[in-house]
């Protein structure tokens, strides 16, 4: 049974009759491939390099299972459509905090037409992307029972400034996460999460 996936935080998403991504319940995710080039570039990408045993184990980890493709009545009910199906990374977790981070000052690929990299470098400069070398594209924190999570809307994430980008990786870290803009974050899971030999710091590097 295929349902929206409740805790996408960015991405085209499957409401409102749009064409978006689904899941379902035994831990995959089924992303609807584009209908320009977009979309078998994509295919190309993770059949390469799912299939590449020279890839480490300590950069393969950080890609999503891919199980292929399947054609799937698309959410927008235009009926048959190719989606990717790739492991659901949050299956299992019932509160996961979420940060979709888009690495990179250049967020176009080669060969593309001029009027695509001006789009792309009107979006970079009004987000992060050229300051920071990378921007948020989404993100959800859960704090507590009764605060639940706090998930700002895109238009919220994609006018964040440097400072609000590092206020937002302290409340990914932290238990006292909430909506509330005057709440200190405790950061109480950074050294466990960012620092350390095995901290996503040390990872990248």
């Amino acid at each position: 049974m295929l349902k929206i996936p409740e805790h996408q935080v960015a991405g085209h998403k499957a409401c409102h009759g749009l064409l978006g991504a689904l899941m379902d319940d035994s831990g995959r995710f089924y992303k609807p491939l584009q209908d320009d080039e977009r979309g078998p570039r994509e295919v190309t990408f993770y059949a390469s390099f799912s299939s590449n045993t020279m890839v480490p184990d300590q950069i393969r980890k950080f890609f999503s299972i891919f199980y292929g493709t399947q054609l799937l009545e698309a959410s927008d009910g235009s009926g048959l459509h190719p989606h990717l199906v790739l492991q659901d990374v949050v299956s299992g977790h019932s509160h996961p905090s979420i940060m979709y981070i888009k690495i990179g000052s250049r967020t176009w690929y080669p060969q593309v037409p001029e009027d695509y990299i001006q789009r792309c470098l009107k979006k970079n400069r009004e987000t992060s992307s050229l300051s920071l070398g990378f921007r948020l594209s989404g993100l959800q924190v859960h704090g507590n029972k009764e605060s639940g999570f706090w998930k700002p809307g895109r238009e919220v994430v994609q006018k964040l400034t440097a400072d609000d980008i590092q206020l937002v990786l302290r409340k990914l870290v932290s238990s006292n996460s909430s909506a509330d803009p005057y709440l200190v974050p405790d950061s109480l899971f950074a050294s466990s999460v960012y620092g350390g030999s095995t901290g996503i710091l040390a990872q990248l590097l």
